[in-house]
């Protein structure tokens, strides 16, 4: 049932738009920002950083991934891992984040 209502909400938020024009506005380095504000407690978010959760992946792992597609980390960060804290972002945020982990992509 959880896992349904998970779908559900991926497919609304498809819906909404943020596939469309809003991932194509996405700003990777309003992105950036978002990162080093609040991922970079646990993700190493950029090739400074020193530090960070060995149980978190760093940004450019992630963007390195075959699967790894904006779209899809934009809405992982909409309805994040239980692991990870709930921040509320919007859906522009989410895809700013995600366009700026796949300019990370090598």
């Amino acid at each position: 049932m959880r896992l349904v209502l998970r779908q559900i909400r991926v497919l609304v938020v498809a819906a909404a738009g943020l596939s469309g024009p809003l991932a194509m506005a996405a700003d990777p380095d309003h992105g950036a920002d978002l990162a080093k504000r609040w991922c970079a407690a646990c993700h190493v978010v950029d090739s400074d950083q020193k530090q960070a959760n060995a149980d978190a992946p760093p940004f450019a792992a992630i963007a390195r991934k075959s699967d790894f597609t904006p779209e899809k980390i934009a809405f992982f960060l909409l309805d994040p891992h239980p692991k990870m804290p709930n921040f509320p972002l919007s859906r522009s945020e989410a895809a700013d984040l995600a366009a700026y982990i796949g300019s990370l992509r090598k």
